[in-house]
């Protein structure tokens, strides 16, 4: 499916949930590791997309929340392990195309991140083999133009 103005790595099921997400919701891309199956909520499958792809189509869709103190969350590396700031930096790359304002990601605790992703609108499955590049996005208000 190809449309004006929807990037092509915006697949039916992923548009048909940014579509059904409100503002506040929050949608999770998660690496090809992350056990998006088990969540309990619902999955759509990007497979073989890398998540820089997927900010740029989504974010070209949404505004991240403004009216929160950062609508953007990575895992934080557990203890003994390192990040790869590489990894944020194509994300943010990526995020600042449409949002130039936009901090760096807020760090959350592995187990913590995984109880905010239960509770997040989706969890989208990508093909992205980066450690720790899961990246959870809170959806701000959509401005309706008159």
């Amino acid at each position: 499916m190809v449309l004006m103005g929807i990037s092509p790595v915006i697949s039916p099921d992923l548009l048909d949930a940014l579509y059904r997400m409100g503002h506040g919701d929050e949608i999770v891309l998660a690496d090809a590791h992350f056990p998006g199956e088990s969540m309990g909520v619902r999955v759509v499958r990007a497979d073989g997309l890398k998540i820089p792809q997927l900010l740029e189509g989504i974010l070209e869709l949404f505004p991240l929340d403004e009216y929160v103190e950062n609508p953007l969350s990575m895992m934080d590396a557990v203890k003994g392990d390192t990040l790869d700031p590489a990894v944020t930096e194509s994300y943010m790359a990526a995020i600042k195309k449409s949002n130039p304002k936009a901090l760096d990601p807020a760090r959350i605790e592995r187990f913590q991140f995984y109880e905010v992703a239960k509770k997040a609108y989706c969890v989208v499955m990508t093909g992205e083999t980066a450690k720790y590049g899961n990246i959870i996005l809170k959806k701000g208000v959509v401005p309706i133009k008159q």
